[in-house]
């Protein structure tokens, strides 16, 4: 088939806005297949590749990732799909071939499938970069036939759209990474749209307590309505004292469990001190280059050592999407996990450089893009 033309958010070099321009979209190669996007959230993910300026990929750039839509056209040797399927796209589908798939661990997979690029800057010609193999604020994209979950009809797809990135590496966190146990103790740091799925994952887990930890008393509030026991805002007090505090038992008290999902070293220390002996840190936020820690080791409560403290590392749930994804989203249709709430703003495409602004300056959840179903 031809050629597609429609629109896509790109950057067009370092420094600039990101603008609304016209595309042509390849059809889809081998093992690929052409999605129509029909929703996609506003993640913190493509604004940091605004800031950084590319993030290491050649200009022009479609921003977003997080992405529904349906399947226009298959490629060759795609048989599980169809034209009409609605799906989420994922950022991780395991690639089968690296030491981790090998061994049977696909959700540690080091190199994820990705597609040919296929989208073109229409008045040049010019191949674009997809941000995380996705490239979502757009009309039509190309992913690997693998990166194409299937949703149930049922589903609704701006919902949908925040199981890709946000929702289920906040959950997966909980189920994946560093899997919660019933009856548990829960500190989240950080109350954004994957603090807030970490809550959730908590939650669906049985945790006894979850401790939301956040400077914004509307972020505080939100983690309530999310599933929070207790919150503890940092600007008015110790969060580790207050962590503490609030799980007192006998044995100087502190947190089965405590995830970080700031990006914030400061926050990942503070994590690691919120433990109760045994206990375990998950750090999900996104560093930068020079971040680092410092871990007291000899304190008898909240050293390392003495509370034999465990630290972990979250990407992206650690999830497997053939799995996870439409997990999620049975979840979600059996009332069990929250998306509507999480959808602050219903936006289009012309509104991404607004959608950077409020997420950094204003209480936002997600801003979801709506284009036509």
């Amino acid at each position: 088939m031809s050629s597609r033309q429609g629109k896509a958010v790109l950057l067009n070099a370092p420094n600039t806005p990101a603008v609304v321009e016209d595309i042509l979209v390849d059809p889809p190669g081998p093992n690929e297949v052409l999605v129509r996007i029909v929703a996609s959230g506003v993640c913190h993910t493509d604004l940091t590749v605004k800031k950084l300026e590319g993030m290491g990929m050649p200009f022009p750039i479609v921003l977003g990732h997080e992405g529904a839509g349906y399947v226009e056209e298959v490629g060759e040797g795609v048989t599980h799909l169809a034209p009409g399927d609605p799906v989420v796209l994922a950022y991780r589908a395991p690639c089968e071939q690296c030491p981790a798939c090998r061994r049977g661990d696909p959700r540690h997979c080091y190199v994820a499938l990705r597609p040919k690029q296929r989208i073109h800057r229409k008045r040049d010609g010019a191949l674009c970069s997809q941000v995380l193999r996705c490239g979502t604020f757009s009309t039509y994209t190309v992913v690997h036939a693998k990166a194409a979950i299937k949703m149930p009809s049922d589903m609704p797809l701006d919902k949908a759209c925040l199981i890709a990135c946000g929702v289920v590496t906040g959950v997966g966190a909980t189920f994946n990474t560093t899997p919660v146990f019933a009856g548990s103790r829960v500190a989240v740091i950080g109350c954004g749209g994957v603090g807030l799925s970490v809550i959730q994952g908590a939650k669906l887990a049985h945790a006894r307590q979850i401790i939301a930890v956040d400077i914004n008393p509307t972020k505080l509030e939100w983690a309530r309505k999310f599933g929070a026991t207790h919150t503890v805002n940092a600007r008015e007090t110790d969060p580790v004292a207050a962590v503490r505090s609030l799980t007192e038992d006998g044995y100087d008290g502190g947190v089965e469990f405590a995830f970080e999902a700031t990006g914030i070293p400061s926050c990942i220390e503070q994590a690691v001190r919120m433990l109760a002996y045994g206990g375990t840190a998950t750090t999900i936020g996104l560093p930068a280059a020079t971040d680092s820690v410092t871990l007291n080791l000899g304190d008898m409560a909240t050293g390392v050592y003495w509370n034999k403290a465990a630290l972990r590392v979250c990407h992206a749930g650690d999830t497997l999407p053939s799995h996870d994804f439409p997990l999620l989203a049975q979840l979600y249709l059996q009332k069990q996990l929250n998306l509507d709430d999480m959808v602050t703003r219903i936006i289009g495409l012309e509104d991404v450089e607004d959608a950077f602004h409020e997420m950094e300056t204003g209480n936002v959840i997600r801003s979801v893009i709506k284009l036509p179903a």
